[in-house]
Parts: structure tokens; sequence; C-alpha cells
């Protein structure tokens, strides 16, 4: 599995990692923190035998992606192990899944997840995953202080999981 992920502005990614550093720690799950998991909005999951197959169309989109701005605005949780905050979906944002979507839908031997197609994605920032009923509870009472975080996405990275490792970035302008 790989991933096409956006990155964030450096205010936005200090604050983001404060978040999930302190759900990390009253919960005692370090998933995020041990996997070098950064903050990252998914745009796109893809199955391939290799890396090598994605990164000419990754490169494409260097240069025809501008810099933008999301806000997030609310917390939430993919039952039963997943917590997360959330943007709504403005123009920009569902512009640059489509572009992402566009550029590799045509790879052969590819297959991208469902979950990541124009229409049935939910953008979302994965504060902390692996959680037990009881760690679930606890990281939903320590956000409970969230307010709106306005954030601009700076790059966009090919990534490995599990762990994390990038495998390229692009800056964008």
């Amino acid at each position: 599995m790989y991933l096409i992920s956006a990155y964030f502005d450096e205010n936005t990614n200090n604050v983001l990692k404060g978040y999930i550093e302190k759900v990390a720690q009253s919960t005692g799950n370090d998933f995020m923190v041990a996997n070098n998991v950064p903050p990252h909005l998914t745009l796109s999951a893809i199955e391939a035998r290799s890396v090598d197959v994605l990164v000419p169309a990754f490169e494409m989109l260097d240069g025809r992606i501008s810099k933008g701005d999301i806000s997030l605005i609310t917390v939430g949780q993919l039952m039963p192990k997943v917590l997360y905050v959330a943007p709504y979906l403005n123009e920009y944002l569902q512009n640059l899944e489509q572009q992402v979507f566009d550029c590799f839908k045509i790879i052969p031997d590819t297959t991208i997840s469902n979950y990541y197609r124009p229409f049935s994605w939910l953008p979302h920032i994965t504060l902390a995953k692996t959680l037990t009923k009881e760690q679930m509870i606890t990281s939903v009472q320590m956000m409970e202080d969230f307010k709106r975080l306005d954030a601009s996405i700076v790059r966009l990275g090919l990534a490995k999981v599990n762990p994390h490792e990038d495998v390229k970035i692009i800056e964008l302008a």
C-alpha cells in the first residue's frame, strides 16, 4: 500500500503533532509516534507491486497543483479504532483529490482504494489509530478543547506505510 498525501504549513503541522502526542500520552497508544506518521491528509491509497510504477505519475503532479487553504473543523471517529480531525470539503480540496485520482487511475496493475475515490472519500487527518474502546473514550475527552484550525496544504508526498516513509515530495507553489 502506498499513499499520496497532502502535508501542511509549519504552524498547522506543529499543532497537529501536538494533538497526536497529547492523545498518545493520555491513552498510552503511541502507534502514530512509533511509526513516524506525520500529520497528513491522505488523498489516495494505492495497491501496487512496486512504488516505482507510481513515481512517474506522482512527478507529473509537480507544477500542476498549487498550495491551498482548508479549515479543520471537527473531531471524529472511524469506529472502532481511529480518531481524526476533519476539514469541510471546499472546492480546493475536492479539486485536489480529483486531480490526484485522475493522475493515478490509468496506471496498469494498480488498485485505488474505494475509500479514496471521488464522491466516496472522507477527508481526515488521523491523530490516533489501533485504539481500544477505553483509549477511544480517553482520546475524545482529550480533544474536547479542539477549535477550528485554518491550514495550508504546502506539499504532496508519495509514501510507503507501516512504518511511514516518504518516497517523493513535491513542494507546491
